[in-house]
């Protein structure tokens, strides 16, 4: 006679007697083992998930979820806290030590205004501060010469932030210390030499034009008749508002011409005053290299961070203009009289040089990281592509 039990612990009805019976409660056995273990590594493995930022979820996780987490691309270093807790960005307000806190502005209503400044420029760049009113513009002096405390009789001072750094240039410092993230809040970023004329412009005018044309990288047209001018291109032309190209002729020959489309012919302006909108800058800060602290080269390759066409969103200013009066700040004044009497190169020689030899290594890291990225897609030489077609 055949004896039936009940297994208690999983509902199976078996048999003791028989070989038959014994090799089906064997094969019984091993589907609930199998079972049992792919239930285990299904909950083990929800623990975990695979992100678009490659990111994984921290071992804690495998302790206290039993279910698939949203896919979220946290910041680097951010896994193990709550993201409600995490502050991605910065800005560069000052805060107060004690009494109520500052009142919050709406997102995108200030810009910055950046000058790498000397104390032999102080009446040029208070000039310029000046020009910028404190209600929509954050101010940020870069000292290259070290000296900060014989700027403090000027009114606005107090309220600018001052970095330090001996013999150090503007882009040395906007490289480090304008990161996208701490500047994120402004609207535009005005990253500008200290030796500029501004009896012509009017900032918060230049901000509403760039606005209504669509401008992400913008420059004040240069007065031809007083500035040092290098691509007349950023030459201001007294009937327009804004200028983005530019048709003329160069020794008998045409070097810009109607279907001029690529610097500096169009969509160009040089780095003495550029203005950047956050978008824009964003792509920028990252092009500027890091131990390039001349940055030429970059001004004939932001059209890749232009925000679509360069030829569009790219322009020339004419209705506010300034003078660039080109005054070789960096490696210091030298007198004609004296360089004349010396064959020895100047501080002033030496560091023009060493911009000659940084132009060179950024042309050939560009080439060499064309030629290495099988996933970069050349936009802007598609676009004029389309455009001939």
């Amino acid at each position: 006679m055949e004896h039936e039990a009940k297994d208690q612990h999983f509902n199976f009805y078996i048999y003791k007697d028989g070989p038959d019976r014994k090799r089906q409660r064997s094969f019984l056995r091993h589907v609930l083992l199998t079972v049992l273990m792919l239930s285990a590594a299904f909950f083990l493995g929800s623990a975990f998930v695979i992100t678009g930022c490659k990111e994984r979820i921290s071992i804690w996780g495998m302790l206290t979820r039993s279910r698939m987490c949203e896919t979220q691309c946290e910041p680097r270093g951010s896994e193990t806290l709550p993201k409600g807790i995490v502050s991605r960005t910065s800005d560069l307000v000052m805060r107060s030590l004690s009494g109520p806190g500052n009142k919050k502005t709406s997102k995108k209503s200030m810009s910055l205004l950046a000058i790498a400044a000397g104390i032999k420029q102080k009446e040029s760049v208070n000039k310029i501060v000046k020009k910028f009113p404190s209600t929509d513009f954050m101010v940020m002096l870069f000292h290259y010469d070290g000296i900060v405390d014989d700027w403090r009789d000027l009114e606005w001072s107090a309220h600018a932030i001052h970095i330090s750094a001996v013999n150090q240039t503007k882009w040395w410092f906007a490289k480090r210390f304008l990161h996208p993230d701490i500047v994120s809040d402004y609207a535009y970023i005005f990253l500008w030499d200290e030796d500029l004329g501004v009896d012509n412009f009017d900032a918060r005018r230049y901000i509403s034009t760039v606005k209504e044309e669509g401008l992400e990288i913008s420059q004040p047209a240069l007065d031809p008749d007083k500035s040092e001018v290098h691509h007349h291109v950023t030459a201001r032309n007294n009937g327009t508002r804004v200028h983005r190209k530019i048709h003329m002729l160069n020794n008998g020959g045409r070097m810009c011409d109607l279907n001029s489309a690529n610097p500096p012919c169009a969509g160009f302006v040089e780095m003495m005053a550029p203005v950047f909108s956050i978008a824009s800058w964003r792509c920028v800060w990252h092009m500027i290299q890091n131990d390039l602290v001349h940055a030429w080269g970059v001004d004939f390759q932001l059209g890749y961070c232009a925000q679509g066409d360069p030829t569009k969103n790219i322009g020339i200013v004419d209705a506010e203009y300034i003078v660039h009066y080109g005054l070789p700040t960096l490696g210091g004044l030298v007198e004609k009289k004296a360089q004349s009497l010396s064959h020895q190169p100047t501080a002033r020689d030496q560091v023009r040089n060493r911009s000659y030899v940084e132009l060179e290594i950024f042309k050939n890291r560009w080439r060499r990281a064309v030629k290495n990225d099988d996933c970069w897609v050349d936009l802007f030489e598609k676009s004029q592509k389309l455009k001939k077609h």
